[in-house]
Order: structure tokens, then C-alpha cells, then sequence
């Protein structure tokens, strides 16, 4: 054989065992997902069949199941939420889902002070993210530009987890846990179920993660944790005004002041009123002079400006003309 001979023989094993070079879309787009799958680090996504995905058909109990310590797993510290929290992650998902028009997940970081085994968490911001092939990534630099602002205000406060929105836990939960281990040391996960129908007790689920070995491997597992609330004066006072403001259109809390003002304003008019029909009876002869009450309707006409300027009487006038005004407002909220 010759020389050309000998180096083709060669090459036709070689050939062979490679990748056609003539593929179609189909084949190409199926070894690339393969060979991205086989190999680390490669910059290529693909999607992967996690056992809480909803495209599978398992149940929610068996999702939760599958990433949650096994039953009787105690939590390593005790949790206090202050209200502050529960109102900022509501806010931030109620104003959301008014942006986008339907229920959206959001996140946040949660602060607060760490003493010993016991966690007090007192506030909350929010936190950015990309969805990367339905992979939540968390915004790292948005996330340290919140953190230095946080640190400067609140210097006796420490990042203490992160918080999110929706039902049981799931894989995607997860894999926002693994980046927060990144970034702080043993995070606190939050969840608060918006959308929940019951009534007797908090929609709010704590926990903290655990690595226990599963199937041979390292897996990251959740523990629950029982929290309790604490409050304090500012926040007591803030709660209670939040909860006397009704959704109706039949009772506010500026309608009350304003039918509070409305009833005073009318107990003074009938008080006045009445004076001045025991004055002009007195005056007719028509009930007996006391000169007592007499006495009592001069004090008190007394207490009235002894002022006559003009610029007083143009300011008396307006104030007058004002109170008109908001009574007329009052009898036309009533009447409606």
C-alpha cells in the first residue's frame, strides 16, 4: 500500500466513531443537550426533570416530602417575626401582582438581631432576580448594594435569610437556598402563602436547612421551625391602625372623624339654637327672667373673639365658610 493508502486506513476508524457533521436540527439540538448534560461548567441550559417541577405529575405532599427532613428533625434555634415583616412581604406582593396583573413570586432578605439559638426577625427589603430557563438567579450585585445601604441604617442588624411567596416548598425554593448559603451563613427561609383561605392561624412557614445524606448523596433538606410573633409599641400602634381601615365603601376611617365632627357640629348648633329661643321667650314675656341662666348665656357669649378688626372678621368669615363647606360634604356622604 502506499503512503496515501496507509494514512486513509487510519483515519477511516477515527471517522467513524465521531459525530456526523451532516446533522439535522433535531440530532444536533439532542447531542448538544447530551454532551452539555456529561460535561460541568458548560454555559449551555437544558431543562432537567426535578421531582417538583409542575410538569410532573407528583403531588404537592410528595414534593414537600422529598426536600424536608425526616419527620421528628428538630430545628436548631427559635424564631420571633415581628408584623413589620408579615406587612412588607404582603405589600410587596400585593403592589406585584397589581403591576403585572396576575399572582407573581416575589423574594426579599430578612434582618433582624441574632442572640445565641434565638432569631428575632424585624424587618425585611425586597430582592432582584432573573429567570434564566425557569432558574430563579438572584441579583448578587443588587444584593450587596442593599446589603451596605442596610448595614449603614441598621448597623445592629444582621441579614439573616430570605423570604418568598407561594405554597409548600419546592425544588426551585431549593435552588434559591443553595445561592442564599452562598451568600450568608445558614440562611433562615420564609414562606407566606398569599392566596391561603384559612383563617385560624398565620399563612407563614419557617425553616432552616439541614444536609443529610439521601441515596448516597449530600442533600440539602428543610427543617420547620415553630415561630412565635413579637411586637412592639410603634408597630402595635401602626397594626391597629391598619386593621380599623375597612375595604368598604360604607365605613372608613376618615368617614368616622368626619360624622364624629358632623355629630359634634350639630349637638352645638341645637345647644345655640336653644339659647336663643330662651332669649327671645324671655324677652316676650313668655317664660320667667332667671337671672342665673342669664348669667350663664352672658359667660358664655363672652368666650367668643372680643377682636373686630377686619382682617380678623375676613378669617373669622372664612373659617366659618370652611365649616359650612364640610358640613354640607358630611349631609352629602351620609345621604349617599
Amino acid at each position: 500500500m502506499s503512503g496515501m493508502d496507509v494514512d486513509e486506513a487510519m483515519e477511516e476508524p477515527q471517522a467513524s466513531s465521531s459525530t456526523p457533521l451532516s446533522l439535522s436540527k433535531s440530532e444536533a439540538s439532542d447531542s448538544i443537550a447530551s454532551t452539555s448534560k456529561d460535561t460541568p461548567g458548560i454555559g449551555i441550559k437544558h431543562p432537567t426533570s426535578q421531582p417538583c417541577e409542575p410538569s410532573t405529575s407528583k403531588p404537592k405532599e410528595d414534593c414537600k416530602s422529598s426536600i424536608m427532613a425526616p419527620a421528628g428533625t428538630v430545628g436548631s434555634v427559635s424564631i420571633s417575626l415581628h408584623p413589620l415583616v408579615i406587612l412588607n412581604i404582603s405589600e410587596h406582593w400585593t403592589r406585584q401582582r397589581a403591576e403585572e396583573g396576575t399572582s407573581v413570586q416575589v423574594l426579599g432578605a430578612l434582618i433582624g438581631k441574632q442572640n445565641g439559638r434565638h432569631i428575632e426577625i424585624m424587618n425585611s427589603f425586597e430582592l432582584a432576580y432573573d429567570r434564566v430557563c425557569d432558574d430563579i438567579i438572584i441579583n448578587r450585585d443588587y444584593y450587596q448594594l442593599k446589603e451596605g445601604q442596610y448595614v449603614q441604617v441598621f448597623s445592629e442588624m444582621d441579614i439573616l435569610g430570605w423570604y418568598t411567596t407561594g405554597d409548600v416548598p419546592n425544588q426551585s425554593d431549593i435552588n434559591i437556598h443553595k445561592q442564599m448559603c452562598d451568600l450568608l451563613d445558614s440562611p433562615i427561609f420564609l414562606k407566606l402563602n398569599p392566596l391561603s383561605r384559612h383563617s385560624d392561624q398565620l399563612p407563614i412557614t419557617v425553616y432552616e436547612s439541614v444536609v443529610d445524606v439521601v441515596e448516597g448523596a449530600a442533600t440539602l433538606l428543610l427543617v420547620e421551625l415553630p415561630y412565635t410573633l413579637a411586637t412592639e409599641e410603634a408597630e402595635r400602634i401602626g397594626i391597629d391602625h391598619v386593621a380599623r381601615i375597612h375595604d368598604s365603601a360604607e365605613s372608613s376611617l376618615v368617614g368616622e372623624n368626619l360624622q364624629a365632627q358632623y355629630n359634634a357640629i350639630k349637638m352645638l348648633a341645637s345647644r345655640v339654637h336653644l339659647i336663643e329661643e330662651y332669649v327671645r321667650a324671655t324677652q316676650k314675656g313668655e317664660v320667667p327672667f332667671n337671672h342665673e341662666i342669664i348669667r350663664q348665656i352672658n359667660a358664655l357669649s363672652h368666650r367668643l373673639p372680643v377682636l373686630s378688626s377686619p382682617k380678623f372678621r375676613e378669617e373669622f368669615y372664612n373659617v366659618r365658610i370652611l365649616l359650612v363647606l364640610l358640613v354640607i360634604i358630611i349631609i352629602i356622604k351620609v345621604l349617599k
